[in-house]
Order: C-alpha cells, then structure tokens, then sequence
C-alpha cells in the first residue's frame, strides 16, 4: 500500500483553466448585457406604440364627434331662424324653443363647441367667409366684420363651418 499516492491532495488550477473561466464568464455576461439591451429597447418600442395607438384613437374619437357636431349644426341654424322669426312676441312657444337651444348649445359648448361670430373685430378669412361687401371709412385698419349672416362654429379648436359675414372696409 505503500506504492499507491494518495489522490486527496488538493491540485492547483491552473493558467489555462483560469482563462477559460474568465472567459466563459465574459462570454454570459456580454450574452446577459445584450439581452438587458434588447429588451430595454423592447419596452422603449412597445411605450412609444401604447402612446401612438392612445393618441390615434383620441383623434379619431374627436374627429368623429366633430362630424356628429357639423351634422347638428343645421338644427341649431333652424332655432335662430325661429327665435328670430318669435322675437316681436313672448309666447310660450318662444320661450320653451329658446330653452330647448340654450341646453342644446350648453351642452355642445362643455365638449368644445366654439360659436364664431364676431361682429366689429378685424376680418379673418380663416374663421369668416365674406359673402358681402359694404364700402367703409378710409380710417380703418382693415375690412371689419359689419354683420354676421350665419354663425360659425369651432369644434375643440377646428373650423367646422366659418361664420358667413358681411364686410367693411
């Protein structure tokens, strides 16, 4: 028994195993880093589409409230023209179709109807078109807005319709 070494001797490693280890660390590490990186660029991908979607439907809603608005218009032109054809008298008649626009436009005007009718301010084609002309005084800055025939209307910020105005200047 005398011949046989004893194996429990513990062996040192050595260079060459050390570098492979070493390696093979860097290896996984660099492997994990590109995974965290793609991932990370993932999220960053999904957020931005989340959003995108998000802000696509809101617009979409929107533009579709604002085409049911522009439909409606029509219905409050119809209670001017009677409230103007009622305006020499005090019937009841006026006064519950007077009521029945004011909680129609109340309503329109909390979403984000915007009524245009500036009668006196400076012309604005964007908002006002100019189906009339009067001629004016030499002194003014510019055509002002004499008379507005047909109110315009603005849904959050959009012309649906422009105000049909008489103008001088």
């Amino acid at each position: 028994m005398s011949d046989e070494v004893e194996q429990n001797e513990p062996v040192a490693p050595s260079l060459d195993d050390a570098t492979e280890a070493f390696d093979t660390r860097s290896d996984a590490e660099r492997q994990r880093d590109e995974y965290l990186d793609a991932l990370q660029r993932l999220q960053a991908d999904f957020e931005n589409y989340r959003k995108r979607v998000a802000r696509s439907s809101e617009d979409a809603a929107t533009r579709s409230a604002g085409d049911l608005v522009s439909k409606i218009l029509p219905v409050i032109d119809a209670f001017d023209y009677a409230l103007a054809h009622f305006s020499s008298t005090e019937s009841d008649e006026a006064v519950a179709l007077g009521q029945a626009r004011g909680l129609l436009l109340d309503t329109l005007v909390r979403e984000g109807l915007e009524r245009i009718d500036n009668v006196g301010a400076p012309f604005d084609p964007q908002i006002e078109d100019a189906v009339a002309h009067v001629e004016g005084d030499e002194e003014s800055d510019g055509p002002m807005v004499e008379e507005v025939l047909r109110a315009g209307y603005r849904w959050k910020g959009v012309v649906l319709r422009p105000a049909m105005v008489k103008v001088r200047g």
